[in-house]
């Protein structure tokens, strides 16, 4: 298989899954592991393209950020809150980031880790699905209280753990404290804005001096290739999970997750 058709292929899969509660990072790391290509040559790759799906969700919501970028100029409650609930949640896997980054590092090249991860992960799910009662409607992101917005944040530092999903972990942990689906899963979506491009920033800024020409090539093609994935599958999802909930996600994360751990085990 060729570099390139190897980058769209990535690309394709971070878009699929980087916004769906089945962990991107962790089907990086399988996929590169399948695939027979080396870890760390493209450990760079698979985080460096994370911003096109970035792309994704402020190009489906722009009318949203547009409207609470006019509202911070006029410092309307609405716009304020909506900025003051992200970055609250953002803050937590800052901290954690910078005192961790070394070891978190080393989770990366971990299949049997990320397997166990979409195991338990799926298990967390089906239970949050059973036993959580969200309300069936909600106020937005705006009106998330700030004590839920720090609990989001604390929960997305799970995520982490390749395998467990960012997405997930705060769309679910949002549910259990009380917020409807809907709501939860723009919340994750508007979190990710700052979280993955502070992720992004952060690896460039410490691999980005021993990139080369090729390399900045196969990011920009899967950055086109993940873009557009994740235009389709957001609006999907979001509808999906609005009428019949997680629980197909979790028994894939199941699933998928036991079928690596016996192929691992086989090879």
């Amino acid at each position: 298989m060729t570099d390139t058709l190897a980058a769209i292929l990535l690309g394709i899969l971070e878009g699929l899954t980087e916004f769906l509660p089945v962990s991107s990072t962790g089907h990086l790391i399988l996929a590169t592991e399948v695939l027979g290509f080396n870890q760390d040559e493209w450990e760079v790759f698979n985080i460096a393209i994370q911003p096109a799906a970035i792309l994704a969700i402020v190009v489906l919501y722009w009318r949203t950020f547009w409207d609470v970028a006019k509202g911070l100029f006029g410092f309307e409650k609405g716009a304020l809150a909506f900025v003051r609930n992200l970055l609250v949640a953002f803050f937590p896997a800052v901290l954690l980031g910078l005192a961790f980054g070394d070891v978190i590092q080393g989770w990366l090249g971990n299949p049997v880790l990320v397997c166990w991860s979409l195991v338990l992960g799926g298990v967390a799910i089906l239970a949050i699905e059973r036993w959580a009662n969200p309300p069936a409607e909600g106020p937005g992101v705006a009106g998330v209280p700030l004590r839920t917005s720090v609990l989001i944040g604390l929960v997305q530092c799970l995520a982490m753990i390749p395998g467990v999903s960012r997405s997930g972990a705060t769309i679910l942990g949002a549910m259990a404290f009380g917020v409807d689906r809907k709501t939860a899963a723009e919340f994750s979506f508007f979190l990710a804005v700052p979280t993955l491009t502070g992720a992004t920033v952060y690896q460039l800024a410490k691999h980005g001096a021993n990139l080369t020409m090729n390399d900045a090539q196969l990011i920009g093609i899967g950055s086109i290739a993940g873009f557009v994935t994740a235009l389709v599958v957001v609006k999907i999802f979001v509808a999906v999970v609005t009428k019949i909930g997680f629980a197909p996600f979790a028994w894939y994360r199941i699933v998928l997750g036991l079928a690596g751990l016996a192929w691992l085990t086989l090879r």
